[in-house]
């Protein structure tokens, strides 16, 4: 039976409680909770559990990045529109928008984070299917006093090149590190010892991809040491297998990376030595292990404080399609990739924060590697002739 009596009582309180609520003083975190507004329906009824929601000690930087190219290749084309090993410049022409973006940083104490977003030709022929304007996206926190985890989209630690041609000594990418991740998913935990020396532990969804390809994770391990101001070493291992789901026979992969950079004030010269492994993975018996190396060794001149010059040379082997993914000759037939080029040209800089680059580059594979096509001819090379002009705030 209902008990009329405690209904009686607690509508008592409740109407108590009501009418003597406006003549009690209320606490700074009540004030601050009533003043708020939650019932604003055009945004939805919301609660904020938060007192101060903003470090006020942060610093907040905005920046963009800019780059417009003219390139010729002696290639066709392929499909889509890019010439083959598509990333800076990769179409055949015409003038193009290499890349156009903008970003934002967070730096505290404590805390940090950046986030970019871009767009171009430069992402829309060799960036991720998923979520193609992000260039990267992470933040991270100071765990004790030199060591920080980092989560999220990062760009490659991976070789001399970035995805951005600013940071680079040419216009054009290398087959090396065309052939490296451009980006990864995941998490670092970095430990910075000094000022000399940082390591770093890695752990991404995929070698190349922001989504995971399978169930296994990629691990990493990073070593930066900087002996001196000019002199600067990284060293990378990246150990991962990438067999998708449900194949019985595994390819595990060990791909190490070393550069070395030397730095004055008219010198820039950087060496690139890369070695990897892969188990069942030889194209004639799939039992045994393949292996692929390159190199990169790349010097710039600075003749005056505008004008400079800069060379590059590469080569690239894997004979067993461990990086390459499927390349076929001139006869249809699977083959792996074997490459040298060399690279020149001059730079000139009108303001501190651009560049004008005209840009030379002959790049070359065996002869039973004609994957080149010009007016409808295999051929084992290519020439390329790049303009470039770039320019960041």
């Amino acid at each position: 039976m209902i008990n009329i009596r405690h209904i009686s009582f607690y509508l008592f309180l409740f109407l108590l409680t009501f009418l003597l609520f406006p003549l009690f003083s209320v606490s700074q975190l009540q004030k601050e909770f009533i003043n708020r507004d939650t019932t604003d329906l055009t945004l939805g009824t919301k609660i904020n559990p938060y007192e101060v929601e903003y470090d006020t000690t942060a610093k907040l930087t905005f920046s963009g990045y800019f780059d417009t190219y003219y390139a010729y290749y002696t290639d066709s084309i392929n499909p889509n529109g890019f010439c083959k090993f598509p990333t800076s410049a990769p179409r055949n022409n015409q003038v193009g928008i290499n890349i156009i973006q903008l970003s934002v940083k967070y730096e505290s104490n404590n805390f940090r984070g950046v986030a970019t977003v871009f767009g171009g030709d430069c992402p829309q022929s060799s960036w991720s299917s998923h979520l193609n304007f992000i260039q990267e996206a992470n933040a991270g926190f100071r765990i004790v006093k030199k060591l920080w985890l980092d989560a999220g989209f990062f760009r490659t630690h991976l070789g001399l090149e970035s995805i951005q041609a600013r940071e680079n000594v040419t216009m054009s990418i290398s087959t090396t590190n065309y052939y490296e991740p451009y980006f990864l998913s995941g998490a670092k935990l970095t430990w910075q010892q000094s000022k000399k020396l940082l390591v770093q532990v890695n752990a991404f969804n995929s070698f190349s991809q922001y989504l995971e390809t399978n169930k296994n994770k990629v691990i990493g391990l990073s070593i930066v040491y900087n002996p001196t101001s000019k002199i600067a070493g990284v060293f990378t291992s990246m150990f991962c297998d990438e067999t998708p789901n449900g194949k019985p026979q595994k390819h595990k992969r060990l791909y190490n990376n070393f550069c070395l950079t030397y730095k004055s004030k008219r010198w820039i010269v950087g060496l690139e030595a890369n070695f990897g492994l892969q188990t069942n993975s030889v194209l004639a018996d799939s039992t045994k292990t393949a292996f692929v190396f390159s190199n990169l060794l790349l010097a710039k001149y600075r003749i005056t404080p505008q004008w400079a010059m800069y060379a590059r040379g590469e080569i690239f082997s894997d004979p067993n399609e461990i990086l390459t993914g499927p390349v076929e000759n001139q006869n249809h037939e699977i083959i792996g990739l074997d490459a040298a080029g060399a690279t020149c040209g001059i730079e000139f800089k009108p303001i501190p924060n651009s560049y004008l680059r005209v840009e030379s580059r002959y790049l070359q594979t065996k002869k039973s590697e004609s994957i080149f096509y010009y007016n409808n001819t295999p051929q084992n090379y290519r020439l390329e002739f790049i303009v470039g002009l770039g320019l960041w705030f």
